[in-house]
């Protein structure tokens, strides 16, 4: 029962506080994540009261189920934005785009960060800097589609926002495998080759073909089902079925062989709504079906933020060097590839902006950077401090820079009714 009341209770506050933010015209995401914090073990948490709020990061921790399964959704939504049509069209500069921002954020924070450890020395370690550095390439996509589906934006700059988004999980994956692989050699005096370069292709490479074989079939079961109804229980089993699969993990001989759960559900959305002809109906009807899901993951997610970061005044310094030499690495890259690839001029001057959001990725990769033993620990608060910046203020950051693109116009609601959680991502209908 407590179970119960709990997740009730955690959407009713998201519901309420955003009705709250959007009289400041902020966006709903914006409401959840304040709402996840003031119940969360920080604020209401604190009285200990059974039911209401999260009194404990355990408890948080014993719902992260919903959360992969969020982000399962989340990636099979993005993943209909790689139509044949589209990348013909955007593919190539969507490409460019990804790896070159995710690198320069990178580049730039470990050169901040190793230029902050030979100030302060071994407080911040350089294995913690480079870790860092990887962690900096990862945008948030769910705070992203969020805002995208809210504003039921439309235009050039949310055409190339989505899939520079979800080949940012790609690109960033292999930083992070790269980075963290030379960071614990630095901690443990050798160099592991193999964890280094085999294992992050090898996960990639997993992914892909999971997510493939998975679309495939999802396009095969389809077909013996003619009711709306069914047909979207069966792409629901299917996200679920693959965001389980992807929790496998295995070795053959020194490789370790796992799956990016966000990886395998983009190839499934991304292969499903190439084969299926009815696929971007059937995506727009899953999109409805998932919105209690995504305000849960929101409040979950502010729920988790951690204020005791703040406590430590050399985490809050490394922390805001750490934010902003990411947000200049994200923007002055996204400016430059864009500019370079030869795209509008709303995309080189906005995109970089709309790609400062930061949460779940992120989150994965500082939990796996705890195997540096106090670096890894450090490596999390400072991913942490960053998270909570970024997810209260890049949403609205998102609104503006889509707004000023012209991607978002005023658009007049129903006198009785809001509609706009209900808008399928990018305004198509």
């Amino acid at each position: 029962m407590e179970l119960l009341l709990r997740l009730s209770f955690a959407i009713m506050a998201g519901l309420a506080v955003s009705r709250c933010t959007k009289k400041l015209k902020l966006p709903h995401v914006t409401g959840y994540l304040i709402a996840g914090i003031l119940i969360g073990p920080f604020c209401l948490g604190l009285l200990g009261i059974d039911g209401i709020g999260f009194n404990s990061l355990s408890q948080i921790k014993d719902l992260s189920l919903f959360s992969d399964l969020t982000l399962g959704f989340i990636a099979f939504a993005i993943g209909n934005e790689f139509r044949l049509s589209q990348i013909k069209a955007i593919g190539k500069q969507a490409t460019v785009i990804a790896i070159f921002q995710a690198l320069l954020a990178t580049i730039l924070v470990d050169i901040a960060l190793i230029g902050v450890h030979f100030i302060i020395g071994d407080k911040l370690p350089i294995s913690a800097a480079i870790t860092l550095g990887a962690i900096a390439s990862a945008t948030a996509p769910a705070a992203t589609l969020m805002v995208v589906r809210q504003y039921k934006a439309e235009g050039k700059l949310t055409d190339m926002l989505l899939p520079v988004v979800a080949l940012d999980d790609a690109v960033g994956l292999v930083i992070f495998s790269v980075s963290f692989g030379i960071a614990k050699s630095l901690e443990l005096g050798n160099l592991d080759m193999v964890s280094i370069i085999v294992s992050p292709i090898v996960e990639i490479v997993f992914s892909l073909i999971l997510g493939a074989v998975a679309g495939v079939l999802l396009n095969f079961a389809e077909r013996f089902f003619h009711s709306n109804s069914k047909r979207l229980c069966l792409a629901v089993t299917f996200v679920m079925l693959t965001v389980a699969l992807s929790k496998l993990k295995f070795n053959i001989g020194p490789v370790h062989c796992g799956f990016s759960p966000l990886l395998v559900c983009m190839m499934l959305g991304t292969i499903f709504c190439n084969l299926c002809d009815y696929s971007e109906e059937l995506m727009g009807k899953t999109d409805r079906w998932t919105v209690p899901l995504f305000v849960l993951f929101f409040v979950m997610s502010g729920s988790e933020l951690e204020f005791n970061v703040f406590a430590d005044i050399a985490i809050i310094g490394v922390g805001i060097v750490y934010i902003a030499a990411r947000s200049l690495g994200k923007y002055l890259g996204a400016r430059a590839s864009a500019k370079m690839v030869h795209c509008d001029k709303s995309i080189v001057k906005y995109l970089g902006i709309t790609l400062l959001p930061q949460a779940g990725v992120a989150l994965g990769m500082s939990l796996t950077a705890l195997e540096l033993g106090a670096s890894g620990e450090l490596v999390r608060n400072i991913t942490l401090f960053g998270v909570l910046i970024y997810e209260l203020v890049g949403p609205t950051l998102t609104k503006i820079a889509l707004t000023k693109a012209g991607d978002i116009a005023p658009k007049p609601l129903h006198k009785y009714r809001n509609r706009e959680e209900f808008a399928p991502i990018g305004g198509k209908r």
